[in-house]
């Protein structure tokens, strides 16, 4: 059974079409990653796959059941989402940060129990952060802070995660050592959708890739398939080649780059 799917999904912002035609599915434990340039409309396309504005035409389903029908709990439980921007406004150490994952868990007059802590102290061990438990968040580097809200997307036990150019803010080392920890969470059965400028990343990891143009998505397929010359010269007006190293690893080549 697929984990979720969006069906002929239309969005619009200032009433102008940012996307239709939309069509994809993501089974369980996929890793789903959509490229394109800036300003064309990935952000609002995963906003609309979260419910966190409507959409204006079509469906997504989660579990064979439409996202329209189910609460903004149970959704939250469905789906847990890591936006590109994360703002510091108050100093909270990491600990509460990642014990904010557990809101659809827990009433609004209720507290963290002892259950929630141990399930916020699990995800900081499985990010590999926990030594950070008791640090400001605000005074981390751009590469522990990611980890830290993917920690509290975890902590939200959630089936599918969403994430909004995750490795935009990182140096080389983090974007790898992030894609790498995306691999293992999908090897444990997360489904994970997320946005990327980097086409050679789709190589380290992704199980399924699909172009962004011309308000729709051009082509959807594994790596191989749509991550090619064609479909990058559409996308970034760009001629671009892709290369096979000795390894059999591929990456993106722009000459003059």
């Amino acid at each position: 059974m697929n984990c979720l799917e969006m069906h002929n999904g239309k969005g619009l912002y200032n009433k102008k079409i940012i996307f239709e035609n939309v069509n994809f599915k993501i089974s369980k434990g996929e890793i789903f990653t959509i490229l394109g340039p800036n300003g064309i409309g990935k952000t609002t396309l995963l906003k609309s796959i979260l419910s966190i504005k409507s959409l204006d035409g079509g469906e997504v389903l989660i579990g064979r059941k439409n996202l329209k029908t189910l609460s903004y709990k149970d959704i939250s439980k469905a789906m847990a989402y890591v936006p590109q921007v994360h703002s510091f406004t108050f100093p909270f150490i990491v600990l509460d940060v990642v014990l904010m994952g557990r809101s659809p868990h827990i009433n609004m007059i209720d507290t963290p129990q002892e259950k929630d802590i141990k399930i916020a102290e699990n995800a900081l061990k499985k990010m590999g952060i926990y030594h950070l438990r008791d640090k400001k968040y605000s005074y981390l580097s751009g590469g522990e802070v990611q980890l830290v809200f993917l920690a509290r997307a975890l902590a939200q036990e959630s089936s599918i995660l969403v994430l909004d150019e995750p490795t935009s803010h990182l140096d080389y080392g983090n974007q790898i050592r992030f894609l790498k920890t995306i691999n293992e969470l999908s090897e444990n059965d997360l489904s994970i959708i997320m946005t990327s400028h980097y086409p050679d990343h789709c190589f380290i990891s992704s199980d399924k890739v699909a172009i962004m143009q011309n308000k729709t998505l051009i082509d959807v397929g594994t790596s191989d398939e749509v991550v090619n010359s064609k479909n990058l010269k559409i996308a970034y007006d760009l001629d671009i080649d892709i290369l096979e190293l000795e390894n059999k690893h591929k990456i993106c080549y722009c000459e003059g780059a």
